[in-house]
């Protein structure tokens, strides 16, 4: 990573000479190791570094231009200045992103230790391994075809001319696994699972190869399902993936274009079960790859979304913030359109609920562990999903697999009808959240 503050003073100096005032930059650098195996040999091998500088340029009429270069030598920053400036008498008139007004205010600094990277032949003998224990784990896994242990190190600035300089930096590790059945007369099963930590050496990777092989032969005895309503429990993954996929309930820049399930006035309304409250907390503990500041300066924070079922905060950038007379969250991306989205759910209940529900007691529920197809399946705007799920019919503890099945619904009605939601939360690459228990879905078995 370059010297950040040799980038700042770079900046000044060239801005100084082409005579611009306002300008602000936001730079990041990847570096990234991956490997793949198959059968026990070496499949892939990815190393990359790729580093990315987004500048922003305001002109004498406070209109802005913005370039992306990758290219942050003197040089290069001269030349990418120059071009938003020139780009920025194209601007829009209307709603000019600006500075955020707290790009300057000092962020605790918390220690940027980054992880020694492991050598890649480490990577493949982990890999190696854990591909040889899941095939070992049941005689009808016979491959895991898709499988993947990366590291990477991350930094990322921001700066202003307004004298804005953040900058932080982290490492990540992570492991995912998916193994595949096949036997005599059977359809093939499947079942995946994921881990991510800080550095290799603390990543889990035994729990990772466990959850996957219980997943995978908890398939392999599957029944049709009657088509009817059900009781559904979803997993943290499941409902964290539906959430994501109707977030433009609580994404400001959704709302101000007319693209949400959400209107400025919903503020305040109980949208949900009082049971539910659901926050987006970039700093929450469990977020590993945690940023402090986002791609405008602004620093992350918690912010509640729904507090008790009632809707009590949208997701902004200083752009929507400032058109609907807020506070910036620290959620933005950098760019000629600044766009707004969530950092890490935290989902959970502070109620008491009328009744605690439990799979080991609950009589034909279905618990849905992975929903398929969200690109398809989804119809944001109007609400509705129709989504193909891996998961069980589980009476009294007792789990059954589905052959194959669709969950169909409305977001809003189901989040009216969240009956319980767990104590216990589940970390997920997209945030932390219970088991969440749903009064009745339609279930469509094959």
């Amino acid at each position: 990573m370059p010297n950040i503050n040799e980038i700042a003073n770079s900046a000044k100096d060239n801005a100084g000479k082409l005579g611009i005032k306002k300008f602000d930059i936001y730079g990041s650098t990847v570096d990234d190791t991956s490997v793949q195996v198959d059968q026990g040999e070496p499949k892939q091998v990815k190393a990359s570094n790729r580093s990315g500088v987004t500048v922003r340029v305001w002109n004498e009429d406070n209109t802005m231009g913005v370039t992306s270069t990758t290219d942050v030598d003197p040089k290069g920053l001269e030349l990418a200045l120059k071009t938003a400036y020139e780009a920025s008498f194209f601007g829009v008139k209307e709603n000019v992103p600006d500075f955020s007004p707290e790009a300057t205010i000092p962020i605790p600094n918390k220690p940027q230790d980054k992880a020694p990277q492991a050598p890649v032949a480490e990577l493949i003998e982990k890999l190696l391994v854990a591909e040889k224990e899941l095939l070992a784990a049941h005689p009808a896994i016979k491959g895991v075809p898709y499988n993947g242990l990366s590291q990477r190190d991350i930094d990322r600035f921001y700066l202003n001319s307004d004298g804005a300089v953040r900058t932080e930096s982290h490492s990540l590790a992570s492991v995912y696994l998916y193994s595949k059945t096949e036997e005599e007369g059977k359809k093939p099963r499947s079942a995946g699972a994921f881990r991510i930590n800080q550095s290799l050496d603390n990543l889990d990777i035994n729990g990772c190869i466990k959850e996957t092989a219980d997943k995978t032969i908890s398939h392999l005895n599957y029944e049709k399902i009657k088509t009817g309503k059900y009781r559904v429990v979803f997993s943290a993954e499941a409902f964290l993936s539906l959430l994501g996929a109707f977030s433009n309930l609580f994404n400001a820049q959704s709302i101000l274009d007319n693209q949400s399930l959400s209107t400025p006035d919903d503020l305040g309304k109980e949208i949900a079960s009082p049971l539910i409250s659901v926050y987006d907390d970039a700093l929450h503990p469990a977020n590993v790859g945690a940023e402090t500041f986002d791609g405008e300066g602004t620093p992350t924070r918690q912010i509640s979304l729904i507090e008790n079922g009632v809707l009590t905060g949208f997701l902004h950038s200083a752009g929507t913030a400032k058109r609907l007379n807020t506070q910036p969250t620290g959620n933005a991306s950098i760019g000629a359109k600044v766009s707004v989205s969530p950092n890490f759910y935290h989902v959970f209940s502070t109620a008491t609920p009328e009744q605690e529900f439990s799979l080991e007691t609950a009589e034909n529920v279905i618990l849905i562990d992975d929903l398929q197809a969200l690109h398809a399946g989804v119809k944001s705007l109007q609400g509705s999903f129709s989504l193909p799920f891996d998961g069980w019919l589980v009476n009294k503890g007792v789990r059954t697999s589905i052959e194959s099945a669709t969950v169909a619904g409305d977001f809003l009605e189901l989040l009216k009808s969240i009956i319980y939601v767990e104590k216990e939360p589940e970390l997920t690459p997209g945030g932390v959240c219970p088991k969440i228990w749903v009064n009745e879905l339609s279930i469509t078995g094959e």
